[in-house]
């Protein structure tokens, strides 16, 4: 897009386990954003859908990003090289393969502290995915640290990844789950949020982004109010380290969490973000191998974080994944990659306005690139169906967000999320997609 700006020159560090990093980095004057060319490095984006005898495919216009990424082949490279190069376990190893591949391993720890500003590598704990981060936070802290009497402050824009846990720990200690509302925008009432503070409260567990109205919640004012009452934050970062840049050290976070595959990376591996001096007070999540000092019959001694968190054989050609796809989405800079996703949400938003009948949900200013929507007589899971026909994938549902839905009032919607591979012309696909499913129905 003509305004939107692809940086170069943006590198990345690697650090011994105890050294911290520098959030400086060189750059290039910018270039225009070439969407065209960053398409040709995902081989999906070349096939066509529904092909069948008799019958020519569709172009795949991928408009799910929000429930997972496609994969850059940057990222199929690194990992297929490891399978058939490379790869060793982890850790325990001092033959040439193990510590080869540990270093490539813990490099990525590395080059997340960078994508996340965090101040050091310590402060990164490697899960399996976002879910788990925020259950082992749930596990770990709060099992440890929360009690009957005390307050959970959640928000109804969470999904259900960061409702069920602190259900499921309320249940058994007894503690109470208080919840910020939104306004018809989609915007966190923070007067609200402010009157649900207090000596009671001892944690705040708020979505950095929220999934189905792409709002992007005011990170470092919503940490600048909790920690006033020395309350702790949680934010939950799976739509918004894949949208924009994200630095834990300005919003002041005290755990912050996203997942690989939303990324561009792979499944099966996320991201803790802990504060050191809490991390420190938590007691391990799982037993097992590499997460101890000494075992003995008569007890154990636990590896400092990170590592008291990461029992077992980790996620190792997943987190060789993940560290090709934060070193591809680097490349291209998040600030442009956010303007470009930013002209497509305009263009939709746009267009689906302009059809009788559709409502969308979710009009905040400066959201992601979320577009949550229904139509008039016409039930989503229909709208998704006649859509894919049209080679035009989105996702319909609840979304994982049930709490959020009702808040609007709607049993599901239709939800397109764009990514840093999306063109104008499928956002225009989007919207003649609608039209054409609502002259179906006529």
């Amino acid at each position: 897009m003509p305004d939107a700006h692809r940086l170069r020159g943006q590198t990345h560090t690697t650090h011994s386990s105890h050294s911290s990093h520098s959030s400086h980095r060189p750059a290039l004057p910018p270039e225009p954003y070439d969407v065209e060319r960053v398409r040709t490095d995902f081989p999906i984006l070349q096939r066509l859908v529904h092909e069948r005898p008799g019958r020519l495919g569709k172009p795949l216009v991928y408009l799910d990003n929000a429930a997972s990424g496609q994969k850059p082949r940057a990222v199929i490279d690194a990992m297929t090289r490891c399978m058939e190069l490379e790869y060793a376990n982890v850790h325990r190893g001092i033959h040439y393969l193990s510590q080869q591949t540990t270093d490539a391993y813990e490099a990525v720890r590395g080059k997340i502290a960078c994508f996340l500003n965090a101040p050091s590598r310590e402060n990164i704990v490697i899960t399996r995915n976002a879910t788990e981060a925020i259950n082992l936070v749930a596990a770990t802290w709060g099992r440890t640290f929360l009690e009957a009497g005390d307050e959970v402050v959640l928000s109804v824009l969470e999904h259900h990844a960061n409702i069920v846990p602190w259900q499921l720990l309320q249940a058994e200690k007894g503690f109470t789950i208080k919840v910020v509302p939104c306004d018809e925008r989609g915007l966190l009432d923070l007067d609200a949020y402010a009157g649900l503070l207090g000596p009671k409260t001892k944690l705040v567990a708020i979505t950095h982004g929220s999934n189905v109205t792409g709002t992007v919640t005011p990170a470092a004012e919503i940490a600048r109010l909790a920690h006033h009452h020395g309350i702790l934050v949680l934010f939950d970062g799976s739509q918004t380290a894949v949208h924009m840049p994200v630095d834990v050290q300005a919003i002041d976070a005290d755990f912050y969490i996203f997942t690989g595959h939303k990324l561009y990376g792979p499944t099966g591996i996320g991201v803790l973000y802990g504060r050191k001096s809490v991390l420190h007070q938590m007691p391990p999540y799982q037993g097992g191998g590499d997460m101890i000092s000494a075992v003995s019959f008569e007890g154990t001694t636990y590896r400092p974080p990170p590592y008291r968190f990461e029992a077992g054989t980790p996620p190792i050609i997943e987190g060789i994944g993940l560290g090709a796809a934060i070193d591809y989405v680097e490349s291209l800079g998040r600030s442009a990659i956010a303007l470009h996703e930013h002209s497509l949400l305009e263009r939709a938003t746009r267009r689906l306005e302009q059809i009788e009948g559709v409502r969308i949900i979710g009009t905040a200013p400066d959201k992601a690139a979320i577009l949550s929507f229904v139509l008039d007589g016409i039930h989503p899971h229909d709208l998704g169906m006649l859509a894919d026909q049209m080679g035009v994938a989105i996702r319909v549902g609840r979304h994982c967000a049930e709490p959020l839905l009702a808040r609007f009032g709607v049993e599901a919607t239709a939800r397109a999320s764009f990514g840093l591979y999306n063109t104008i012309a499928e956002a225009d696909a989007l919207a003649d997609a609608v039209l054409a499913v609502k002259e179906f129905f006529r």
